[in-house]
C-alpha cells in the first residue's frame, strides 16, 4: 500500500489497494473512501480544499461518501487517524472504466508491437494510468477487498503492461475530452462467461440445467482441500512428465543437449517444411520432444550484432538454440516468438538453428502465415523451408491440468466484488471465445451479467460497451454453420436485452492464424466511438450498419438497416459480398446483393422463396464488405420471416 505517514503508526489503518498512489477517482460523481481501523476510531479525509469525517463502527469498518469532484489533478489526498496523518499522492479525477473478459481484454501493449512498435515508443501521458486486479478466485462468497495492485500510469516502459485495447481506448477518449483516465483491469485468458457471474447471476440466467451443473461444481469448489489436493496431485503429474520427457530426449540428455550443438552431424535427419502442420506428416499426433535444426549463412556485415529471431507461432512449446546458445523459450502456443539474440552469437557464414519442440497434445506444428527469420542490421534472413528434423522422445499426452479460474463465480467473487466500491464510469468487455463450444444462451448470459453488477455498483445504468467476436479461422470458401457465428449473434441479440450499452463490431479485425490479433487500436477506437454515443452523449456515426429488417418480394430479399451513417457501400468497391439465402428448408446458398439507397436487396437462383438470410455467416468471413460511408462494418447476423428481426437501440 502506497501510503505515506507522517509519525509512527500507532493504530492500524487499512486501505484497499485502488486506494493508492496515483489513482483515478470518478469525476462529476459521489465518491466513496473506505477502509477499516480499530472500533471507535475517528478519521478525517481531507481532499480538494473539503473536509469528510467517519467513525468506525464496531467491526472497525469506515466510509465516507465525497461531494462531486471536477477533472483535474494530480493532488493529495490525506487521511487523519488519532492524530497521525496518512497520504494519498499523485491522484487524478476523471473518468475510470474497469476492463473485463478474457485474454483479447488482457492482452497487452506489447503484443501489438509489430503493428504500433513507434507510437508505443513516444507513448507518455500521466493522464492515463491502469490498475491491474491480481487473479484470484473464491467460491464461498464476495470478497470486500483486493489482494494487491498499484496504479501505473502511461510510460513507454509501463505501457508495455497495460491492456492494448483499454490504452487505445484511453487515449482515443483522452485525446477527445482530454480528462484524466483510470482503467481497472480485471481480465483473465481462456475464461468463459459464467467465472464472472454471480451465484445468484447464475441462478437467473434462463439455464436450469446449466445452473444445476454449476451448483454441482460449486460444492466441490468450496471444499479449499479438493482444489489443494486437485493443483498438487496435478502439479506432481505434469512435473513428472517432463522429468521424464528430460530424462528420455536423446537430443536432451537431461541438459547436456547434444542436438543444439552447432558440430552435431543432422545430415541423416528427415526434412520438414516451416512453417506447417504436423498432422499429414511422420509427427501426426506425436506428443513428446522433436528436434529440428538449420544451417543458414550470415554476412560479415551481420555478424555479431545483435538480432531478432522470429519464429511465428509454434504449437506447444520450445526452446531456441542458435550455435548452441539458449535465445529463447516459451512454455505455450500462443505467444508470438520473437527472441532477441545478444552481440556476438551471429558468425559470419555457417550458422546453426535448433529447436527443440515439445507437443502436449499431439497436435504440433509451426502456424502458417507467420513470420520465420532472423532480422539485424536492417537485413533479414529467411528461415522458412527445409529443416532437419528428429524425434528426441515420443510420450503419451501431459497431464491434463484442470483451471479452476475458469469455474463458475470463482472470479467474479475474488476479482470483481471488490470493485464495487468504486464509482466507475463504464465497463469495457471483450469476452466470448470460451463460449463458442456451446454458444446457445450467451445472449441471456450476458444481459443477466450485466444487470447483476448494475445492481451490486449501486451507481445506476452504467454504460456497459463490449466487442463482438473477431474473424479467426481459415475464410470460409462457402456456407458453413459455425460456432462463433452463432456467437456473434448471441452478442447481437443481446443488444435487444439491454440499455445504455453497444457492441463494437470488430469482424474485420482479427487474424486467420491468430486467436489473439494484434490490431487493438482498430478495437479500442471502436469502443471509445461507442463511449462517445453512449457515455458522452455525442450525436455522431459510432457503429456499423445494424440489421433492422427483412422482408420478401417476388422471390427477392429486402433487408433495411439501422446506423447507415451517410449511406451503405461495398468496401473497396465491387460487388456487394458475405449474404446467404435459404428458403424454408434452412439450406443456405450463397447469395447476390446490391445497395438501393438505405436497403439492401439479395437474390438467389437457388433460391426461389426466400425463407431467411444470413450474413458473415462464418468463422472467418473475411469476403464480408458492407459498410457504412463512415468507414464501419455491419455486425453479422442471422433473421427468418417472422422472427424477430427488430434492431436494438441505445
Amino acid at each position: 500500500m502506497a501510503l505515506q505517514k507522517n509519525t509512527p503508526a500507532q493504530k492500524k489503518l487499512e486501505l484497499s489497494p485502488l486506494l493508492s498512489d496515483g489513482m483515478v477517482l470518478q469525476r462529476n460523481a459521489p465518491v466513496k473512501i473506505w477502509g477499516r481501523s480499530e472500533p471507535g476510531t475517528q478519521l478525517t479525509v481531507a481532499f480538494c480544499a473539503r473536509e469528510y469525517k467517519a467513525e468506525t463502527d464496531t467491526a472497525g469498518n469506515w466510509q465516507v461518501v465525497m461531494d462531486p469532484l471536477e477533472p483535474g489533478g494530480p493532488w493529495e489526498m490525506v487521511i487523519s487517524c488519532d492524530g497521525e496523518e496518512y497520504r494519498i499522492k499523485n491522484v487524478l479525477v476523471g473518468d475510470v472504466w474497469v476492463l473485463s473478459g478474457q485474454s483479447n481484454m488482457e492482452l497487452p501493449v506489447r503484443r501489438t508491437l509489430d503493428l504500433f512498435a513507434e507510437e508505443v515508443r513516444e507513448a507518455k501521458n500521466p493522464f492515463i494510468r491502469e490498475f491491474a486486479v491480481p487473479m484470484v478466485y473464491d467460491f464461498h462468497r464476495p470478497r470486500a477487498e483486493l489482494t494487491g495492485g498499484q496504479w501505473k500510469e502511461v510510460t513507454p516502459e509501463n505501457v508495455l503492461d497495460f491492456s492494448a485495447v483499454g490504452y487505445f481506448f484511453a487515449a482515443a477518449l483522452y485525446d477527445k475530452y482530454q480528462v484524466p483516465i483510470g482503467l481497472i483491469r480485471s481480465a483473465i485468458g481462456g475464461t468463459p462467461i459464467e467465472a464472472w457471474m454471480s451465484e445468484e447471476a447464475l441462478a437467473k440466467a434462463g439455464d436450469p440445467q446449466a445452473f444445476a451443473s454449476h451448483r454441482e461444481v460449486l460444492a466441490k469448489c468450496r471444499d479449499d482441500g479438493y482444489i489443494q489436493r486437485t493443483i498438487a496431485a496435478e502439479t506432481k503429474a505434469v512435473d513428472d512428465w517432463y522429468r521424464r520427457l528430460n530424462a528420455g530426449d536423446e537430443g536432451y540428455k537431461n541438459g547436456e543437449l547434444p542436438w543444439a550443438q552447432p558440430s552435431f552431424d543432422d545430415s541423416k535427419w528427415p526434412v520438414f517444411t516451416v512453417p506447417n502442420s504436423w498432422a499429414g506428416s511422420e509427427l501426426a499426433g506425436v506428443n513428446g520432444a522433436v528436434w529440428f535444426r538449420k544451417e543458414f549463412t550470415v554476412p560479415g556485415e551481420m555478424a555479431g550484432k545483435e538480432a531478432l529471431l522470429r519464429l511465428g507461432a509454434i504449437i506447444d512449446a520450445d526452446e531456441a538454440y542458435l550455435n548452441g546458445v539458449l535465445v529463447g523459450q516459451t512454455a505455450y502456443q500462443y505467444p508470438p516468438r520473437k527472441y532477441p539474440v545478444p552481440e556476438g552469437v551471429l558468425q559470419a557464414g555457417k550458422n546453426t538453428l535448433a529447436l527443440r519442440v515439445i507437443s502436449n497434445r499431439g497436435t504440433g506444428g509451426f502456424v502458417l502465415g507467420k513470420r520465420y527469420a532472423l532480422e539485424a542490421g536492417g537485413q533479414a534472413i529467411d528461415l522458412s523451408g527445409p529443416w532437419r528434423y528428429k524425434i528426441g522422445v515420443q510420450m503419451g499426452p501431459t497431464p491434463a491440468t484442470t483451471f479452476f479460474q475458469y469455474f463458475p463465480t470463482g472470479l467474479y467473487n475474488g476479482m470483481i466484488a471488490p470493485l464495487h466500491r468504486y464509482v466507475i464510469k463504464g465497463v469495457l468487455w471483450y469476452q466470448g471465445e470460451s463460449n463458442t463450444g456451446h454458444p446457445e444462451n450467451y445472449r441471456s448470459l450476458l444481459a443477466t451479467l450485466v444487470k447483476s453488477w448494475r445492481e451490486q455498483w449501486q451507481i445506476g445504468e452504467f454504460p456497459f460497451l463490449y466487442v463482438q467476436l473477431t474473424n479467426f479461422m481459415a475464410a470460409a470458401t462457402g456456407p458453413e454453420e459455425s460456432n462463433w457465428a452463432r456467437l456473434r449473434e448471441e452478442q447481437r441479440l443481446a443488444l435487444h436485452l439491454l440499455s445504455n450499452a453497444a457492441m463494437a463490431v470488430t469482424i474485420d479485425a482479427g487474424e486467420d492464424n491468430d486467436l489473439h490479433p494484434q490490431d487493438k487500436k482498430t478495437v479500442g477506437h471502436r469502443l471509445a466511438l461507442a463511449a462517445q454515443k453512449v457515455a458522452y452523449g455525442e450525436d455522431l456515426v459510432y457503429q456499423g450498419p445494424m440489421f433492422a429488417r427483412l422482408e420478401v418480394k417476388d422471390g427477392t430479399a429486402i433487408l433495411s438497416f439501422t446506423s447507415t451513417g451517410g449511406g451503405l457501400v461495398a468496401k473497396g468497391g465491387g460487388p456487394l459480398r458475405g449474404f446467404e439465402l435459404c428458403g424454408a428448408d434452412r439450406k443456405f446458398y450463397r447469395a447476390e446483393a446490391e445497395i438501393r439507397g438505405e436497403q439492401v436487396i439479395v437474390h438467389s437462383s437457388r433460391v426461389k422463396e426466400p425463407f431467411g438470410i444470413r450474413y458473415a455467416w462464418a468463422n472467418n468471413p473475411a469476403e464480408a464488405n458492407l459498410y457504412n460511408k463512415e468507414g464501419l462494418p455491419a455486425s453479422p447476423f442471422e433473421a427468418y420471416l417472422h422472427a424477430e428481426a427488430q434492431a436494438p437501440t441505445v
